[in-house]
Formats: C-alpha cells, structure tokens, sequence
C-alpha cells in the first residue's frame, strides 16, 4: 500500500536546535557580527573516560556531555484572538485538546508552547526553528543550569524553518558545528531537546537517509487558507533534510542533532507520524543549512540566497526515456526563469544537471541544498550532461528578483509580522456603508493569529480608519502609515461595521 509520507509529517510540534563549530568571523562589513564555534576539518582526536576515542561506534556519553549544556529550552507566550461567538483555536491545539477547548468566550487567550534551541555564540545566540519562536509576543530561554532570561527574536526564515534568538547572557556554552555534508547514511547520531517539556533529554539512532525533500516548510504557518507576508514574500521552500530513527517528539523542535564527537550535524525539526508522536522517523536540518541562514540573519536580518532561475524535474529511467536524455541520474532542466542566471551562463533546456562544484547531484533537494548556501554574486561550476557528454559551466547565481545585489530586509513586511494579522481592502458594497455614518473608508482586518493584535482585544472584522491619528483607506495606505514605527508608539482607532458608531481607539509600542 502506498504512503503519502506528506499526510504524515507533523510539522511545528518537535524541538530541535543547531549548532557550528573552529572560530569563524562573519565577514567585515557589518556591525553584527558574530563568533561561530566550527568544528576542524579532521576533528582533534579526544578520549572519553572509558579510554575510548571520541566517535567510536555505541559509545553516546561524549556527545551527550559536550551538547547537553550548550541545548536551551525555549517557552513561548503567545495571544489567541477568539471571533464574535466563536473563538479560534490553532488547529494545533485542537489535535491534541478537541474542537471545544479553551470554551466560548470571547477576548484575547494567552496560550504557551514550548520547544528547543541551540546556543551557537557564548554572547547569547540561540539558534531554534521558525515554527518554535513564530507569533510569539514573550520567549523565556531557560539554560541547562536552570538561568532564566527574555529572548528577542533576531530574524527568521521560513523557507527553511530556521530561526535565530539573542538572550543577554556572556561566557555561555556553544555548540560545535559540524558538517553536515560528511555525514553517511548508517552512522550514529544524538538527539537532545526538551519533549513533552522534559528538559535535557538525550535520545540516539542512525542516519536513516539524506536529502529528503517532504515538501512541508510552510504548510504549519498557514491558516484558513491565509499565508502570513512573511512566507509570501519570502524565498522559495528549501528542504534537504536529514533523516534519522532517533526518538523525536513535541518539544523536540529547535533541538540538536550531533554525531558522536558532539559536532552539531543538524536542527530536528520535524516527525512523520499518523498520531502525532514518535512512530519510526524524524528529519533535522543539515548544519550547513543552518550555518548559512543564521549566519545571514544575524549578520543582514534576512537570507541571501543564490538563485540559478530554472525550473526542475527529478529523473528515473521512466523520465529519462520520456525527455529523451541519455542519463537517468541527476536534474532536468525544464524551464527559464525571468533573468535566469544558469541560462546567462551557458546552460540549455534539456540539459542535466549532474555535478555542483564537482559534487554529485542526484536529487531536486542536494541541487537546492548546493546552491542555497551560496548568496547572489558567487559563482558555482555546474556540470551538466547534454546529448550524453558532460559540460563544465560557470555559473554567477542571482537573487530572486534577478539581480546580483544584497537582499536588504523588508522594514515594512517585519512590522507587519509583529502586528500578527492580515489585512484587506474594503468592498464597494462595504465602503457605501460607511459613507451613509460619513466615514470615507478604511482597512477591514481579516485574520488574527498572534502578535500584537491578539493582544489588542480586537476581533476579525474590525475596521481600521486611523494611524496616529491620519486616515489610511487602503492596505498600502496602511503599510505607509507604520513603516518604520519599530520601537515606537502607534495609536489605531476603528470600528465594527454593525455598531458604525461605537468608535474603538488603542496602541501599543511596536
């Protein structure tokens, strides 16, 4: 019988963190630097108090020792906004508690959820998933030695599910990174995260397989159909995950996956499960995945990933007959995107991809893996197979839009993240309305998941007619009137469209 792995996948319910190992500089150019702990290309060699060396096959207590402190557990507290006569509960919690959890009343319900992080810099960097940390007005970091501090989200990707947050702390444990791209399929690797909010808990297994591309990053941040703007405007899903049969549960997210000299190979991040915990298979982030993308949002505030523009197919031999291409192994080329850099740079439809930087490429996710951590302006070498004779081409990757620049941070888009709603022009039947109370228009709120409008007391269906007093009649009025307003005061008023008179103001510091 045929398993739809994707139906199965939890996504946003384990813990995992990531780690980076060696001293590493993020470059010279910004004043957000910071210190990477990066393990050597041939690790040092090190004994365990049994006289073991480091690594050895079956022996866990060394990679549990050196990552268990270096592994935080992370509480978030998040606002859920019930609707007029029926509160809205996250699917989430529904799974778990039934459709009438948390009754009928209406207001503003503060909920908590918990996952992982890895600290990856002594100063305070902790690196945890998307999904742990997205919608959350208050994080609590609690350490191994049971320190407590707030935590202030620095970044997220939810391309990649990756998310980086900062505590004020010094001299903290870090975590050895690892790479990712050495590990083999059958070696043993550990787990350690904080499931079912049981902190510092270490679980083993083996790498079951790599690359797998489940198609799932972003599927949790959706809800009733509505994509947050930070997923719509944000990169492509890339997926390339690492596959073990170590237990993973809730709570595990964030968490970190090590091989057996403690190295930070991976972020656990998601379980494939028909009932929602362990059933057999959990899938982590690689570490060089993880390296990349939060080294990006520490250093820009968002991912710089490079782009070859082509559209993809993996092959079989089935496929292979059908293209008509002379291999059955590697990448297809279907189609250009707009300002494609792999055609600028030489290669054609119909080509196979066969080789990045002279690694194999067998997969749709080690092709993306390959070339997601590159930034726009890096050139590749990419060989490709083309009438059954392989090409060498040099490729000048682009950014999404086409070009070669830094992708600088969307201010507009992160503040209308934190607001934690969507919002939508009004209809012309809806504007007639307000103009016989002679109200000239305004922005109808249209979902409310988290953030601070949760807070706010505010329902779906709330009419917006002032910022600070000006009037805003559309959605980009809107998006005007709080751009650039972070860390400071922003007062909304506005009303319900069947009490046009009873007028609404309140603010809160963004």
């Amino acid at each position: 019988m045929k398993t739809n792995w994707k139906g199965l996948v939890l996504v946003g319910l384990i813990s995992s963190a990531s780690t980076l190992a060696g001293f590493k500089l993020l470059g010279n150019d910004s004043d957000r630097d910071v210190i990477f702990k990066e393990a050597p290309s041939e690790s040092i060699n090190r004994f365990t108090s049994t006289g073991a060396p480091v690594g050895a096959p079956g022996d866990f207590v060394y990679a549990a020792e050196a990552t268990t402190p270096t592994v935080v557990h992370i509480k978030s507290t998040m606002t859920r906004q019930s609707s007029r006569g029926q509160q809205q509960i996250p699917d989430i919690f529904k799974d778990f508690f039934g459709d009438d959890f948390g009754g009928g009343s209406r207001g503003p319900q503060s909920q908590e959820a918990s996952g992982s992080g890895v600290i990856i810099s002594p100063d305070g960097y902790i690196v945890t998933n998307n999904h742990v940390v997205e919608g959350a007005q208050e994080l609590e970091v609690t350490l191994h030695n049971k320190g407590k501090f707030r935590a202030k989200v620095i970044g997220a990707d939810p391309s990649t599910d990756i998310a980086v947050i900062k505590i004020e702390a010094k001299d903290l444990p870090a975590v050895t990174i690892g790479n990712s791209d050495a590990v083999k399929v059958g070696e043993w690797v550990v787990a350690v995260g904080n499931p079912f909010n049981l902190e510092s808990t270490v679980t083993a297994g083996i790498i079951s397989a790599k690359g797998r591309g489940l198609g799932i990053i972003g599927q949790s941040s959706r809800r009733n159909g509505v994509t947050p703007a930070s997923t719509a405007a944000g990169d492509s899903p890339l997926e390339s995950f690492i596959q073990t049969d170590a237990v993973v549960n809730p709570g595990n997210s964030g968490g970190a996956l090590v091989n057996l000299k403690g190295e930070l190979i991976g972020i656990n991040t998601a379980i494939a499960s028909p009932t929602g915990s362990f059933a057999g298979y959990a899938f982590a982030v690689p570490s060089s995945i993880v390296k990349k993308v939060s080294g990006d949002l520490i250093k820009f505030g968002n991912v710089q990933r490079g782009y070859l523009g082509i559209a993809l197919d993996d092959l079989d031999s089935r496929k292979a007959e059908e293209y008509g291409v002379k291999v059955n192994d590697g990448v297809y080329v279907r189609e250009f995107t707009e300002n494609s850099a792999a055609k600028a740079g030489g290669v054609d439809k119909g080509d196979v991809i066969v080789k990045v930087d002279g690694l194999n490429i067998h997969s749709i996710p080690e092709l993306q893996q390959s070339i997601g951590l590159h930034k726009p302006g890096d050139k590749v070498n990419l060989t490709v197979n083309r009438d059954g004779k392989e090409k060498d081409l040099s490729i000048t990757l682009r950014n999404r839009t086409g070009g070669s620049e830094i992708i600088k941070r969307d201010e507009t888009a992160a503040v209308m993240n934190t607001l934690g709603a969507q919002f939508g022009n009004l209809s012309d039947a809806e504007k007639q309305r307000l103009v016989r109370y002679k109200i000239d228009g305004g922005v109808k709120v249209l979902s409310i998941d988290g953030g601070k409008f949760a807070r706010s007391q505010v329902e779906e269906g709330f009419i917006i007619t002032k910022v600070n007093g000006k009037a805003v009649k559309t959605v980009k009025e809107f998006e005007s009137a709080i751009a650039g307003k972070e860390e400071s005061m922003v007062q909304f008023e506005g009303l319900y469209p069947d009490a046009p008179y009873d007028v609404y103001s309140f603010g809160f510091r963004m």
